[in-house]
């Protein structure tokens, strides 16, 4: 008897959205909600540690700049190290060290013991994300892709707003370690991400896990007769031998991957230099602690909106002119905040501005994960994200050495349009090599064909 070939990708680009679907997207996005949450403290803290600590603008940009250069050393590291042990077991270890080191950090007593730790806590925040995006997008439906993996990411800026809030209503009375020890609440749940969210069955099928996996099929679409001979297979039309920085620029993609590292570098340059000192250009502008507060608060709103509406967009049109778009309203948006206007404005302007970041930003992760096979898409996104991290470390230094500078906010929030404008430049300048392409068509057919089977079989 011949056994039954069953394509595990085409099933999942053809299931209908199940209670599993909803499973994988709450827990990433819970795990994205307390990894921004880590990050945006920084904004919250950094005008206090100055104070408390007698650093300097510069001095508290690189302090900013710890946990963001251990983000580029963990987005490299756990992106390529999913590929060989499993985005789960990488995901618990990247919770753990995210979130037991930011608790950590409430603790510190000095700027080296706080740096350090925030250093290590960033090997988390950086490993988590590339992982978080490839398990979502690859167990997303195909008409669902865009929105499910951008919902799931709209947690990173719930994370921020609620770093806002929490630091409006609880540093003046219990002091910024509180904003730390929040930080620490993920710790309590490791054990249920480790029960109850899925590994990737990409990685389950080439183990050969076949138990676990065929486990798994069932749960995505219950309707498809699976017995012990069926045999698991993945769609790839060509696979790599090893998950290698190397296979990035081969078949053609070797301009893209150069593309898309100075697109992250320069929207991640924007993003945490927004993040780290908004609250303090807005205090240099003229207004007070609790006020600038509001603005980030405003920011992380507009980026949710920019994340959820964006992914939305990408299921209608393709990703390239969305993120363009989005880059060109937020360097707009920064240019407008240079000028005295009404507070409502500057909100607004401010709001624009997370969307455009945030939201382009999420974006490109989901850009990546198209452009490269699913070889070798984890080393993708973790490389391009872990190069970005360079942009995201010099951001806040860049920033803090013109605070120092104490030149006209103007000229604060021009600089950091800039990399915006290059980043659209980037951008428009990717081109899907001619490979992929026709990969691309040959996957459109197996599915098309994989679907008809099932219908004449039904």
């Amino acid at each position: 008897m011949t056994a039954q070939t069953m394509n595990v990708n085409a099933v999942i680009d053809n299931a209908k959205f199940k209670p599993f679907h909803a499973l994988v997207v709450m827990w990433c996005l819970f795990v994205v909600v307390f990894d921004g949450y880590d990050l945006a403290i920084n904004g919250v803290v950094l005008p206090l540690l100055m104070q408390e600590w007698g650093l300097t603008a510069v001095q508290a940009g690189m302090l900013a700049s710890t946990a963001l250069c251990g983000m580029m050393f963990g987005a490299m590291l756990f992106g390529m190290l999913a590929d060989k042990i499993g985005r789960k077991n990488v995901i618990l270890i990247c919770v753990t060290l995210f979130s037991g080191f930011t608790f950590w950090g409430g603790f510190a007593t000095s700027p080296t013991e706080f740096g350090i730790l925030r250093f290590i806590a960033g090997l988390g925040i950086g490993g988590v994300l590339p992982n978080l995006v490839s398990l979502t997008y690859e167990y997303a439906p195909k008409r669902l892709r865009g929105t499910l993996v951008t919902t799931m990411f709209s947690g990173y800026a719930v994370g921020g707003v609620l770093a806002a809030l929490l630091g409006r209503w609880l540093v003046a009375d219990h002091g910024w370690q509180m904003m730390f020890y929040i930080a620490g609440l993920p710790l309590l749940f490791v054990p249920l991400l480790w029960k109850f969210l899925p590994e990737s069955l990409t990685f389950l099928v080439k183990k050969q896990k076949n138990d676990t996996a065929k486990a798994i099929v069932k749960r995505i679409a219950p309707a498809e007769k699976i017995t012990a001979e069926t045999k698991l297979v993945l769609q790839e039309v060509e696979a790599t031998s090893e998950a290698s920085v190397k296979e990035l620029f081969r078949q053609g993609r070797g301009m893209g991957t150069v593309l898309f590292w100075c697109t992250f570098f320069m929207c991640l340059l924007m993003l945490y230099a927004l993040g780290s000192w908004l609250p303090k250009l807005m205090i240099a502008a003229g207004y007070s602690m609790g006020t600038s507060l509001m603005f980030l608060l405003s920011m992380n709103i507009g980026g949710v909106i920019g994340i959820i509406g964006g992914g939305i967009l990408s299921d209608r049109f393709h990703l390239k002119p969305v993120i363009i778009t989005m880059l060109l309203m937020g360097a707009l948006a920064l240019f407008g905040l240079g000028f005295n206007s009404p507070q409502y404005v500057l909100y607004l302007l401010v709001g624009i501005t997370g969307a455009s970041a945030l939201g382009a930003s999420i974006l490109l992760y989901s850009y990546v994960a198209e452009y490269y096979p699913l070889s070798v898409r984890a080393t993708g996104i973790g490389t391009a994200s872990g190069v970005g991290r360079i942009g995201a470390i010099i951001g806040p230094i860049v920033i803090g050495m013109l605070l120092g500078m104490e030149l006209p906010h103007k000229l604060n929030f021009l600089a950091v349009a800039l990399p915006a404008l290059i980043a659209v430049i980037s951008i428009a300048l990717i081109r899907t090599p001619k490979i992929m392409e026709e990969d691309v068509v040959l996957e459109t057919d197996l599915a098309k064909s994989y679907s008809e089977k099932q219908s004449l079989s039904n």
